[in-house]
């Protein structure tokens, strides 16, 4: 590789993607540019043996092209959560990136990130598929755990897909939290953390007034129609299951070959301790 084309720009947010986006670059010789998100990236990043890091905030469009353009970055990766209503919160945008979102019709995660790509290879710099360097950590078809899922379980993941699907044509969220066949939450800006553990809530009180519906929370977590692997590629880690359990959810079906597996065998070991299901299809 030349000096050139083996620099290999990563914008981190939150969470353990972008550290192993940066393990697997630097594991193929890519001298790695971190653009680290003041808002979002661990700061343990600094510390992982990137060539260099730069913190910038989330408004900062203009800052983050120029830092890879000084740097010699024509490639770049896109790792990690940045919570979407992190975007049109209380953080004020530069110049360049008030007037992309003056642009959009419609701002939901599509709209804006595809956007900001398109922004990015006007200045030359290609974004490439978030999963590029990290294949064998997408999730294959079957069952991850010990237990596979019951057949309540079964019907819900059949049900919450259906609605998933539907709802994944607007890009609202990626996922759905279902309780015999009844639909309890639905992502929307707050992240799917936080879908399961208000799933969780409202069972809690309904189970006050004696509710019909059972505790067992079933996931559906799926990615879109037309996936965009470049960024918000659904993924899964050993959190995901802490949160589940926490909420009483018992099973968690998602996509095979469109989501990542963050904790490799950890996430089936505390699954099958918690005695959830968890299912790629």
């Amino acid at each position: 590789m030349s000096s050139v084309n083996n620099k290999l720009g990563l914008i981190a947010g939150n969470g353990k993607f972008p550290f192993l986006v940066l393990d697997a670059a630097r594991a193929q010789g890519y001298e790695v540019v971190v653009a680290a998100i003041k808002e979002e990236t661990f700061p343990e990043i600094e510390s992982r043996g990137a060539a260099s890091v730069h913190w910038l905030s989330l408004g900062e469009l203009s800052k983050l092209i120029e830092t890879f353009q000084r740097e010699g970055v024509h490639r770049a990766v896109m790792a990690g959560q940045v919570k979407h209503k992190q975007i049109f919160s209380s953080i004020r945008p530069d110049w360049r990136l008030a007037k992309l979102l003056l642009s959009l019709t419609t701002r939901n995660t599509d709209s804006l990130l595809g956007a900001i790509a398109k922004v990015l290879a006007e200045e030359g710099i290609t974004l490439e598929s978030s999963t590029w360097l990290l294949e064998p950590l997408l999730l294959k078809p079957g069952v991850l755990t010990r237990r596979p899922p019951s057949e309540q379980e079964r019907k819900n993941i059949d049900y919450g897909r259906s609605v998933a699907r539907q709802l994944a044509q607007f890009d609202i969220g990626q996922t759905v939290v279902i309780a015999e066949s009844a639909c309890v939450a639905v992502e929307a800006m707050e992240g799917t953390d936080a879908t399961i553990e208000r799933a969780g809530a409202i069972l809690r009180s309904l189970h006050g007034d004696a509710s019909t519906l059972s505790r067992a929370l079933t996931v559906v977590k799926i990615a879109k129609p037309n996936q965009d692997m470049r960024f918000d590629v659904p993924v899964i880690g050993v959190k995901t299951v802490e949160v589940m359990h926490a909420a009483g959810a018992t099973c968690l079906a998602v996509d095979a070959g469109k989501c990542l597996l963050l904790d490799g065998d950890a996430i089936a070991h505390a699954a099958d301790a918690s005695s959830i299901a968890i299912i790629a299809e």
